[in-house]
C-alpha cells in the first residue's frame, strides 16, 4: 500500500512542484541541481572598509576580501593592538554557499574622502579625529549624523552633500564588480547589495537590500537623503523594480529588537494608518526578516500575549534603542512589535483587518560582521564584530566584545542550485531559515493528509511539496464545512560538525504557533520531537555532557485547531547545550575566578550575570492559514 502511495506521489509531485516556485532556468542547469532543492548556507549581512563603522575601528578588507574570506580563503584581519601592530590571519573553516556585502549606504561618501588624501575634504577636523582618536571619531561621527532628526551630512561634504555623494559612486562601483567577479554559477553566488541605515531618534529601522542581479540602482539609497522606510520602498519600486528592466530586489530588516517599536508600525509616516496598500508594498518588499545577528536576538519576549516561553530569553540585549548600547538602562520594558514572533501574531489581526497581511516574513540570520569575515560563527572562534565600544585600536584587547553580543547567525535557503536566480527566487517565496551559527539542516511541511509514518517514509519531502506547502508558504483552506485538522510534519538534522567545528547534538523541536481569538493576538509553543533533558556541558573543558538527538522527526497535528481563527506555524529546533563564546575566551585565557586577581580587561569572565552556556537553534519560516473568505471571526 506504501509502494503503491509513494508511486502515486512521484507521479503528481511534478505538477505540484509547478505551485512552488518551480520553474524552467533560462541559464543551463548545474550539474549538481537538486529538484527538490538542498539548502545553502550564506551570510545576508557582511561589513567592509566601505563602512564608517568597519574602516574606523581597523578592518582592512573591501569586497574582494569579503568574497575570498567566505569562500574559504585566508584573509589578514585588524590589526592586533592600539598602535596598528600585526595582523591575525584567518579563514573560514567552512566555506559558504553565498554571502552578500551590505556596506552602509550613508557615510559611503565621506569613509572614502576620510580613507583618500586626494578627495576634498580628506583634511576636514572630523576626518583627522577619525584616523588619529578612532573611538572619538565614531562616536562623533555617528552621533552628528544619526542623533539629528533629521539626518544631516558633514560641511565637508559641500553644498548639498554632492560632494560625499559622488564619493560614494567609487565604492558602489567596486562592491558592485566584486559581487559579479565573485559570482560563479553553481559554485559559490554573490549578491550586489547594501544596508539602508535608518535610526530615527536612536532607534533601529535598518534594512539590508539585496539585488536579483547586476542590474542595480545607479546609487544606493541612503536614510540621509531618503529618512523613511517608505522612501526607501518608494525607492526600490522607482528605481529599480518598476523603472528600470531585469532589476529586482528585496529589503530585509534586522534588530527590530533594539526598534524601541518602530521597526513594524501600524501607521504611516504622515501619522495615518496603514492600508491595504501599504500592507501589499510591504509584503512584496520585505518578505524576510533577520531574526537573530550579533546585536541579540529577535525572535520572542520571554512572556508575551498569554505565552510563557523559557527559551525566548536567549540573547536578549539589556536596552530597547540602538542609541542606549553606550549606557544601557538600570532596566526598560520593551515596546509593542519589537520582537518577530509577536509582530507575526500582529500581522494575523491587520490581515482580518485589511485584507492583506503586512507583516507576512519568513526568518533568517545572519552575522553583521563588521570585520568583512562573513560566515565567521562558531563560538570557540569569535574576534569580536567590530562595529561598537570594545576594539583593539581603541586600547581595549583584552575581551572581543561586549558581553550581551554575540558571532551572529546563518540565513538558509531552500533552492534548486546555487544561482542568484534560484536563491533570489527563494528568498522571495520565503523558502528560507536561520540559525544562530551552526549548520542545522531543517525542512517543514504543512497539509491536510499526511501520513502519520511520513517521517519513515523516503518520499518525505516530495510529499510535502505535492500534498501540502514548505515553509513560508500558506495552507490552503479545505472545503468549507469540513472538519480537517493541519498537519506539519518537520524533520531536522544536527550539524555535522566537519572541518574541526564543534558540533552539538539537538535536543527537541518544538512548533509555535500564533492566531487571532476575539480579534486579540495569542501564541502557544509545543515540544513535538525530543524534549527537555539533563544535558549540560563541562564547563572546565568545554565539552557537552548527556544524551541527544543526532536527527529528530515528527507529523504533528494541530489539537487547538480552530478553521474560523487565522493562524501560522513555525518549528524551532534546539540544540543541547554548548559553551558560548565568553567562556571558551576565559577558558582560553585561563582566568580562575576563585583566585580573587582577574586580568585587566577579563573581568567579564567573572560576571555571574552573563550565562557562560547557550542552547544553538535553528527557526523555520513560517507556514500561513487563513480562513475561506467570509469565514473568519
Amino acid at each position: 500500500m506504501i509502494a503503491t502511495r509513494d508511486l502515486l506521489v512521484d507521479l503528481c509531485v511534478a505538477i505540484a512542484l509547478l505551485g512552488h516556485g518551480f520553474t524552467a532556468s533560462a541559464q543551463p542547469a548545474c550539474e549538481d541541481r537538486a529538484p527538490l532543492r538542498r539548502p545553502f548556507f550564506g551570510d545576508t549581512h557582511v561589513h567592509t572598509t566601505f563602512s564608517f563603522d568597519a574602516w574606523g575601528q581597523g578592518t582592512l578588507g573591501g569586497p574582494d576580501v569579503a568574497y575570498r574570506y567566505a569562500k574559504g580563503e585566508t584573509i589578514g584581519l585588524q590589526p592586533h593592538d592600539a598602535r596598528g601592530v600585526g595582523q591575525t590571519k584567518v579563514r573560514l573553516r567552512r566555506p559558504l554557499d553565498f554571502a552578500v556585502v551590505t556596506d552602509h549606504s550613508d557615510l559611503l561618501g565621506e569613509t572614502q574622502i576620510c580613507q583618500q588624501p586626494e578627495l576634498p575634504g580628506h583634511d576636514s577636523l572630523v576626518c583627522r579625529v577619525a584616523r588619529r582618536f578612532p573611538a572619538l571619531g565614531y562616536a562623533l561621527i555617528n552621533g552628528h549624523v544619526y542623533a539629528n532628526d533629521p539626518p544631516s551630512r558633514f560641511s565637508f561634504c559641500g553644498e548639498d552633500g554632492a560632494l560625499c555623494r559622488e564619493a560614494a559612486l567609487g565604492p558602489w562601483k567596486v562592491i558592485r564588480e566584486a559581487a559579479r567577479e565573485h559570482n560563479d554559477a553553481c559554485q559559490f553566488t554573490s549578491f550586489v547589495g547594501y544596508e539602508w541605515t535608518g535610526m530615527p531618534g536612536g532607534n533601529n529601522i535598518h534594512r539590508n537590500v539585496i539585488f536579483a542581479s547586476d542590474v542595480v540602482q545607479d546609487s544606493p539609497t541612503t536614510y540621509i537623503e531618503t529618512p523613511t522606510a517608505e522612501g526607501l520602498w518608494r525607492a526600490l519600486l522607482d528605481d529599480c523594480i518598476e523603472g528600470r528592466e531585469g532589476c529586482d530586489a528585496i529589503a530585509i530588516p534586522h534588530n527590530s529588537n533594539v526598534s524601541n517599536g518602530l521597526m513594524w508600525s501600524l501607521t504611516r509616516n504622515d501619522g495615518r494608518g496603514i492600508t491595504a496598500d501599504d500592507a501589499r508594498r510591504r509584503t512584496r518588499l520585505e518578505p524576510l526578516v533577520e531574526v537573530t545577528q550579533h546585536k541579540g536576538d529577535s525572535e520572542c519576549r520571554v512572556a508575551g500575549f498569554g505565552a510563557e516561553d523559557e527559551l525566548c530569553g536567549y540573547e536578549t540585549v539589556p536596552y530597547p534603542r540602538m542609541q542606549d548600547m553606550a549606557s544601557p538602562p538600570s532596566n526598560f520594558e520593551a515596546a509593542p512589535r519589537v520582537y518577530v514572533r509577536e509582530t507575526l501574531t500582529e500581522g494575523l489581526v491587520q490581515g482580518e483587518r485589511l485584507g492583506v497581511n503586512p507583516f507576512q516574513f519568513g526568518l533568517i540570520g545572519s552575522t553583521d560582521t563588521h570585520f568583512a569575515t562573513p560566515g565567521r560563527v562558531d563560538e570557540d572562534e569569535y574576534l569580536g564584530h567590530a562595529a561598537g565600544t570594545v576594539n583593539a585600536r581603541f586600547g581595549i584587547p583584552a575581551f572581543p566584545d561586549r558581553a550581551e553580543f554575540n558571532p551572529g547567525g546563518l540565513a538558509v535557503l531552500w533552492a534548486e542550485e546555487n544561482t542568484r536566480a534560484s536563491l533570489f527566487a527563494a528568498m522571495k517565496r520565503r523558502e528560507a531559515y536561520g540559525t544562530s551559527g551552526p549548520r542545522i539542516t531543517a525542512r517543514f511541511f504543512g497539509g491536510w493528509n499526511f501520513a502519520d509514518d511520513l517521517c519513515a517514509s523516503s518520499q518525505l519531502v516530495s510529499t510535502g511539496y505535492a500534498e501540502g506547502v514548505p515553509m513560508g508558504g500558506e495552507l490552503a483552506s479545505p472545503p468549507p464545512g469540513s472538519q480537517a485538522i493541519p498537519a506539519f510534519v518537520v524533520n531536522a538534522l544536527r550539524d555535522p560538525g566537519d572541518r574541526g567545528v564543534p558540533s552539538t547534538p539537538l535536543q527537541r523541536i518544538q512548533i509555535v504557533k500564533g492566531w487571532v481569538e476575539d480579534g486579540q493576538p495569542r501564541e502557544h509553543v509545543y515540544d513535538v520531537a525530543g524534549g527537555a533533558n539533563e544535558a549540560d556541558v563541562d564547563l572546565a573543558s568545554c565539552e557537552p555532557r548527556g544524551a541527544g538527538h543526532d536527527q529528530l522527526c515528527s507529523v504533528w497535528r494541530d489539537p487547538d485547531f480552530d478553521p474560523l481563527a487565522s493562524s501560522y506555524y513555525y518549528a524551532r529546533i534546539v540544540e543541547n547545550p554548548s559553551c558560548r563564546w565568553n567562556q571558551w575566551v576565559c577558558l582560553r585565557a585561563g582566568v580562575d575566578c576563585s583566585a580573587g586577581e582577574v586580568p585587566d580587561g577579563m573581568e567579564a569572565c567573572c560576571n555571574e550575570d552573563i550565562p557562560k552556556t547557550i542552547q544553538e537553534r535553528a527557526w523555520t519560516s513560517p507556514i500561513w492559514y487563513t480562513p475561506w473568505p467570509g469565514e473568519a471571526r
